[in-house]
């Protein structure tokens, strides 16, 4: 399981924005997420029209009129995706733990006795640098900063960072953070001129994708709507889109290394592998010479990128061996976090958001 927080104390960057539409969008790639609006103005929770009696204050504070747990305040808002939501009453609580042992710490204590099968949790952070903010940036570990393609935006970052090192000094707590642009205006130079700033600052922090202005996404939170429900086929669904899947190119971890026996039974495996006669199996290969990784996803592997799902190089040319079953298949190529249809083969269909899978039969 993933805990990321979205925070960024300077208002209007889209961090509610990308907290719920990041949070859809993974859910829309067969990820179970639960985003916990840790923001006291509730922006989250109004903005997909949820009404509660309960909210997370009742779940972090120690002397509520009514106590619960996480998984009593959890809303459904559909396949694959709850929240937890929030109150205005959710501001009391910087004084009520201000006095408290461990204050920094309240919120991590409750996931780590929360029971749930979530592969995601989104935390939206309060706009600004409290102990709400440093409860959710202890708990997570990662962090996501929308910033827009503005001076006052950047220099706000410096500030955040800052409380980053000091929760990894005083706390022990390591996070690595990310700067996501947001509200990219394609139409002003200076937007151009700042991005370069950006990147220039942060070259090794950035996401890839960039969130363009849109004003779909103002319209889907005025109607409490995620966008994919409001106009999935519209720029900012396929911004967020790409974002979760860049996110989702990063759930790779080393394998681990496998005890003596294992390793002899693998290379057995392997040896077989290489001798046996290949029955039904096909061959899916991809031209990239200045890629660093290539991943193969598609309706044979639900989509997943992992281990099992990445591409051999040789000589610049990135290849996959599959043993399918009769039938069509979609698929693409993820080639350093960027998704791309098979450009040597001419069957492809459209997806539901709009851009296009390539199509594989086997009689």
């Amino acid at each position: 399981m993933r805990i990321i927080s979205i925070a960024n104390q300077k208002g209007g960057c889209g961090k509610t924005t990308t907290s719920i539409n990041l949070a859809a969008s993974l859910a829309s790639n067969n990820r179970k997420v639960l985003l916990i609006d840790l923001d006291p103005q509730a922006h989250a929770t109004s903005g997909l029209n949820i009404k509660a009696e309960l909210s997370i204050y009742n779940v972090l504070s120690k002397i509520a009129h009514k106590k619960a747990k996480i998984d009593e305040i959890i809303q459904n808002i559909g396949v694959n995706f709850d929240i937890a939501p929030s109150s205005i009453i959710l501001s009391t609580l910087e004084q009520e733990l201000s006095g408290e042992i461990g204050r920094e710490s309240r919120l991590l204590d409750i996931l780590k006795a929360f029971e749930n099968n979530y592969d995601y949790i989104l935390i939206d952070c309060p706009p600004n640098l409290g102990i709400l903010t440093i409860n959710a940036l202890r708990a997570a570990g990662e962090i996501i900063i929308p910033v827009e393609a503005s001076r006052f935006s950047l220099e706000g970052v410096g500030q955040l960072t800052s409380i980053i090192s000091l929760v990894k000094e005083r706390l022990n707590h390591s996070v690595d953070f990310r700067i996501l642009v947001t509200n990219f205006d394609s139409r002003l130079q200076h937007s151009f001129k700042m991005l370069e700033k950006i990147k220039t600052d942060y070259k090794n922090r950035m996401f890839s994708n960039i969130i363009h202005v849109n004003v779909k996404l103002k319209e889907a939170q005025n109607e409490g709507l995620h966008i994919h429900l409001y106009d999935k086929y519209c720029r900012g669904a396929k911004d967020y889109f790409s974002l979760s899947r860049e996110i989702i190119t990063q759930e790779n971890a080393p394998a681990p290394e496998l005890p003596t026996e294992k390793k002899l039974e693998k290379r057995m495996q392997d040896i077989l592998k290489e001798n046996l006669p290949k029955i039904n199996e096909t061959v899916l290969s991809v031209k990239a010479p200045d890629a660093k990784e290539v991943y193969l996803a598609g309706e044979f592997n639900n989509w997943k990128l992992d281990e099992h799902s990445r591409m051999e190089q040789n000589n610049g040319s990135w290849t996959k061996r599959l043993a399918l079953n009769k039938g069509k298949y979609r698929y693409r190529f993820v080639i350093d976090g960027k998704w791309a249809e098979d450009p040597e083969n001419p069957s492809r269909q459209l997806n539901p958001y709009g851009t296009m899978d390539s199509l594989i039969e086997i009689n």
